[in-house]
């Protein structure tokens, strides 16, 4: 019986989406031959953490399923552990990476790898706090249905389980890597009031992640299809695709990637930065490995929070640092485009000193493109007025910083590669706190 990882970061209020996903769980247990480790990361307030603890203690779940739910500290304190043990040079730095103080969406995630390790897992399943499952026929639908179906198999025997393949029999020795699909809802990145406001700002900004020098027409295309996701078509019946995924279609709060990938490469560590965490699916279509993308989409929606003046700033923030981002991201992407198999080794697994080496090229890029991009923010936000005209001026002593941080980010994530073998192997062997709630045999009984 296989083990598999189905988490759950958090650091907010999310006692529905903790049920939800312990559901799904249940699911995976009951429809398929493995043992479900649900792993909640749980770095709210200690009176909301409390509330996660409740619902997890008086869940009742199904036979194979154990949940952890792990607060900031339990956290810190197994990444102490694995630090030491691994022998990584600069440890203190290498834990600041993965526990920063900061909104990491990289870091979160690198976590549920490490623990995913720690635990004998053989794949990651991850959702999200700020989304929910669509429900048909009075039925939840779980994305996890498609990912065990095929995650872990050859391209060949995957193919029989899938509604289409659009893959070249070259492939079909390699493993399914990655399985995942989008959303439906809203928008995954809360910019539709600035499409309300001003259409033209609304493409100005959003054309900040593509390459600078990319001509207006192919600009314009990747804005209509930026954070759009799946839209809003509800789902009806399944549809699964045997493909090299692209990025453009998959989110992350509906991902799965087999443990092949994540031991061997983490995801960007940077803080407040939105997107940080998306870099493993460009590395599985660039290395040309196959992937399933289906159409179980997950309803996206937007947390309270952000509608306050602190959580409007945080948030502008964070985009702010994905456009600067992707100067770096962007020469990557297109160096392992160029790579293409070049990028595995001749068991088709991802060759990390690789993509170290393009991460450290794209670290000595000229920062022009991003004194543009912050030049483009602050005339835009200006135009828009209101809120935005004050997150100009809370940006612009920034910037120079910015510019910096930016550059500092590629910097740690290129630092984190060449850690993160030895930082795998590591927690292997290190000793995770007892679970919160173990198996129940009798899911109508208490778990003890």
């Amino acid at each position: 019986m296989r083990r598999i990882c189905l988490t759950l970061p958090t650091n907010r209020a999310c006692a529905a989406a903790i049920s939800a996903v312990g559901a799904e769980a249940d699911h995976a247990a009951t429809h398929f031959d493995v043992e479900v480790h649900l792993l909640i990361l749980d770095s709210s307030d200690a009176e909301t953490f409390a509330e996660h603890a409740r619902v997890v203690e008086e869940s009742h779940r199904a036979p194979n399923v154990t949940v952890h739910h792990f607060s900031e500290a339990q956290q810190r304190d197994f990444l102490e552990r694995v630090v030491r043990r691994s022998g990584v040079v600069e440890p203190e730095l290498v834990l600041d990476l993965m526990l920063p103080s900061g909104v990491s969406y990289g870091a979160c995630t690198n976590r549920a790898f490490l623990i995913a390790g720690a635990l004998g897992c053989v794949s990651v399943h991850r959702r999200d706090s700020d989304s929910d499952y669509q429900v048909v026929g009075g039925r939840p639908v779980f994305p996890v249905h498609h990912e065990l179906a095929s995650l872990g198999r050859t391209a060949a025997d995957a193919a029989g389980g899938v509604s289409e393949t659009a893959l070249d029999p070259e492939h079909n020795g390699k493993p399914v890597v990655m399985v995942g699909s989008s959303f439906v809802g809203e928008l995954s990145v809360d910019i539709g009031e600035i499409a309300r406001l001003d259409n033209d700002v609304y493409h100005d900004v959003v054309s900040l992640w593509a390459p600078l020098d990319w001509p207006d027409e192919r600009k314009r295309a990747l804005v209509e299809e930026s954070f759009t996701g799946a839209g809003t078509d509800p789902f009806v019946r399944d549809h699964s695709t045997l493909t090299h995924v692209d990025p453009m279609r998959v989110d992350m709060c509906n991902i799965s990637f087999l443990d092949e990938v994540y031991e061997r490469v983490p995801l960007p560590p940077a803080t407040d930065t939105i997107g940080s965490d998306y870099f493993l699916m460009h590395l599985v279509y660039d290395g040309k490995l196959p992937g399933v993308l289906h159409n179980r989409n997950i309803v996206n929606f937007y947390t309270p929070e952000r509608r306050t003046d602190a959580g409007f700033t945080a948030y502008q923030l964070r985009l702010t640092k994905f456009f600067l981002s992707m100067l770096y991201l962007n020469h990557i992407y297109d160096r392992m485009a160029e790579a293409g198999a070049a990028l595995l080794d001749d068991r088709h697994r991802v060759r990390p000193d690789a993509v170290a080496a393009l991460v450290r090229e794209s670290a000595r890029l000229d920062r022009g493109e991003n004194v543009r991009r912050l030049a483009v923010i602050d005339r835009s936000y200006r135009r828009l007025g209101g809120r935005y005209e004050e997150f100009a001026d809370f940006l612009a002593p920034r910037h120079e910083r910015l510019l910096e941080e930016a550059q500092e980010d590629i910097e740690d994530f290129a630092l984190l590669i060449e850690a993160w073998g030895p930082l795998v192997r590591a927690s292997g062997s290190t000793e995770l706190p007892r679970p919160t709630r173990r198996t129940c045999p009798d899911p109508t009984a208490p778990c003890v």
